[in-house]
């Protein structure tokens, strides 16, 4: 097969939580434009969602918006339920959706504790619970999630965020080695600084932003596509021979230097 066909996704279907802004938005894209339809989840932002969809229409691909919000006890059921309705097995499963608080680890509070514990972790295993069968049955599965350069590098003031993608990533690791036998691949990829809504009011803070810059050996914040490239290597067939591990898109920034 020639190394171009390898990167194709046609035929298959990709779940992107948190899908329709950002770095999701970013990989819903990429996947649709290698061929892939996609199911989009997203939290509360409607209007967002609708325009991603249609941006994912324009480039041939079919897709679906199932609006859940990640922090219930019972929205990978929610999400399930969705896809049996829509006779949907996702082929890929990317575990964007996250929230992190900007706060100093002595002011967490037990709401702001469990609502990222919620999303950023518990979800992600439980969505793979629900999907994972789809996968086996047919001996082929990518699943992504997105870490962060915070698991070796942890913000101060998001001591709870930083900590659930270590707890994540220590999930991708453990599943690795038990769902390999069964054509399933499953990894990390840890993104630095991008300019996602998540960052665009401090990184309007020029100081604030050299001083960032100032961190990243290469110099300069990351773009979207970045992620979304990476994201397609590790969910086609290109990357059918990585799985369980720890992939860093920061431009350098998670080196301990």
């Amino acid at each position: 097969m020639e190394i171009k066909n390898l990167f194709s996704l046609k035929g298959k279907t990709a779940l992107v939580t948190g899908g329709s802004q950002g770095i999701g938005k970013a990989i819903s894209l990429a996947f649709a434009e290698y061929g892939a339809d996609v199911v989009i989840n997203y939290r509360s932002n409607g209007e967002l969602a609708e325009q991603t969809k249609m941006e994912i229409i324009e480039k041939g691909a079919k897709c679906w918006l199932v609006e859940c919000d990640l922090s219930l006890i019972d929205s990978a059921k929610t999400v399930s339920g969705f896809l049996r309705e829509n006779n949907l097995s996702p082929d890929i499963l990317v575990l964007n959706a996250s929230v992190q608080y900007r706060k100093a680890w002595d002011e967490v509070t037990p709401e702001e504790f469990e609502d990222q514990i919620n999303i950023n972790f518990r979800s992600s295993l439980f969505l793979i619970q629900e999907l994972f069968p789809y996968m086996k049955k047919n001996g082929w599965g990518r699943i992504v999630t997105l870490g962060s350069v915070q698991q070796t590098r942890p913000h101060p003031q998001m001591i709870v965020y930083a900590a659930s993608k270590m707890a994540q990533l220590s999930m991708v690791k453990n599943l690795a080695a038990q769902i390999g036998k069964y054509g399933v691949t499953i990894n990390n990829l840890a993104p630095g600084v991008f300019p996602t809504i998540r960052n665009e009011e401090v990184l309007q803070d020029e100081k604030y932003k050299a001083m960032v810059e100032g961190k990243i050996p290469l110099g300069y914040i990351g773009d979207t596509a970045d992620c979304a490239a990476t994201a397609l290597l590790l969910c086609s067939d290109a990357g059918k021979y990585i799985t369980g591990q720890d992939i860093f898109v920061d431009g350098g920034m998670g080196l301990n230097f």
